[in-house]
């Protein structure tokens, strides 16, 4: 990986004894200690619960800053993008490294398109599985289960076929899973349809009647999917890198991924906020009374959809989803309405309220996200699964620099010991 050239050092002391570490500048400024060689020079190992402050790779692939709520694929702002490409243009653009030309995208559309179908035998695969099963675990073990399919190739190492074989397939499998959950046929996919618009036909269209794919909902899924593509080094996406440096295949890299991904604390949050939403209009819609609860001590009530782990401005995606929302405001149906009202009003009292505002808590992707899955009639426990649907080219991405990248070492993170100390094995009879 490129790295802006510096002569300057770190200077770190420990027991005594100072050791000088090299720094790392990345192209927007960042700048990282190297500590690689901490452990030879000190015997100490940085402690980093969370690894909040530690950075596991150099990318390329993405640049986030938190402060001033700036998100960029590959250089693009995330605004632009969203407002401009299609969702397979971004996913390009973040597998290859650059936005592709008509020639490049049309080839690279033409392989997407005939690789959605899947085998037939996954009909047995959904079928061995109970109707109400979740489908993150579903979407995990179909993504897994491809390896077992395709064994030949994956002894060639034919690593592009696998990746378009993955964006092909994933939108399928999503519409599958949910297919089997309401005891319906599966849909086969339609080449003659765009990403999203085959998503939502495979989702909603039955073989009873024709159905139409409205262009608005098509337009706005395809922004969702691509403000969720990439986000750096979460969770996630660190989970397929650090399963991808054991030489683990793509396939099962990937099916890590999305486990990681079902966590509430990381895809599971937008459904957290419906969840919140809903309560807030049971309980008659008042989001003011809802807050002040949230804020009094000891109370259970939880403000979900608000802060976030990197930003500490606005997220860049919720204001394009709140946009996205706005737009869809007349398709949606009364109760959508509602609890979009009720989002918004919270929205208000947190960018006026002081305790919001110094603890820097403003809406994140999750808020408005959950709000425009309903009105585009996804159902909640499908939340998650189109958030691995859109993560799906960020995954790869991240997969592929990992495996070019010649200092890639199989992940091993350390730790300190705090258990007991050598102490001697007593027989059981001896044992008080």
């Amino acid at each position: 990986m490129e790295t802006t050239s510096t002569s300057l050092k770190a200077h770190v002391e420990v027991m005594g004894r100072i050791v000088e570490l090299p720094l790392v500048v990345g192209t927007e400024q960042e700048v990282a200690i190297d500590g690689q060689q901490l452990r030879s020079e000190t015997g100490a190992i940085l402690l980093d619960p969370g690894f909040g402050n530690t950075g596991a790779c150099m990318s390329k692939i993405t640049f986030i800053d938190g402060e001033r709520g700036i998100l960029r694929y590959r250089g693009y702002p995330i605004e632009e993008l969203a407002s401009g490409a299609g969702f397979l243009e971004v996913a390009s653009l973040l597998i290859h490294g650059e936005l592709p030309n008509e020639a490049e995208f049309a080839a690279f559309e033409d392989e997407v398109r005939h690789h959605t179908m899947l085998h037939e035998n996954y009909r047995r695969f959904f079928d061995a599985l109970p109707m109400d099963a979740h489908p993150m675990p579903t979407c995990a073990a179909a993504i897994g289960a491809l390896s077992t399919f395709y064994q030949g190739d994956l002894a060639r190492d034919d690593v592009r076929t696998h990746v378009i074989r993955l964006i092909a397939k994933m939108p399928t499998i999503v519409a599958y899973s949910y297919k089997h959950s309401i005891g319906q046929p599966p849909v086969y996919p339609r080449n003659d349809l765009g990403y999203a618009a085959n998503f939502l036909h495979m989702m909603f269209s039955t073989p009873c009647e024709p159905y139409r794919v409205d262009s608005v909902k098509a337009r706005a899924l395809e922004r969702l999917l691509i403000l969720h593509a990439d986000h750096e080094q979460n969770c996630s996406t660190s989970t397929v890198r650090l399963v991808g440096s054991s030489n683990a295949n793509l396939y099962a890299s990937i099916a890590a991924g999305i486990s990681a991904l079902w966590g509430p604390l990381h895809g599971g949050a937008n459904q957290e906020v419906i969840e919140m939403l809903t309560r807030i209009e049971a309980e008659g819609g008042d989001a003011d009374a809802y807050v002040a609860r949230a804020r009094q001590r000891g109370d259970s009530t939880r403000l979900m959809g608000f802060g976030h782990r990197v930003y500490k401005n606005f997220d860049p995606r919720a204001v394009l989803l709140k946009h996205s929302c706005s737009e869809l405001r007349d398709t949606m149906d009364v109760r959508s309405s509602r609890l979009l009202d009720i989002a918004f009003r919270l929205e208000e009292i947190a960018l006026e309220d002081d305790y919001f505002i110094r603890r820097r808590l403003y809406p994140n992707v999750d808020f408005y996200s959950g709000i425009l899955y309903l009105m585009l009639g996804i159902p909640v426990n499908l939340f998650t699964a189109m958030f691995a649907l859109g993560r799906m080219p960020g995954w790869i991405a991240h997969w592929l620099e990992m495996k070019q990248d010649p200092s890639t070492r199989i992940g091993r993170p350390r730790q300190i010991y705090v258990g007991p100390t050598k102490r001697p094995y007593l027989p059981r009879p001896e044992r008080s």
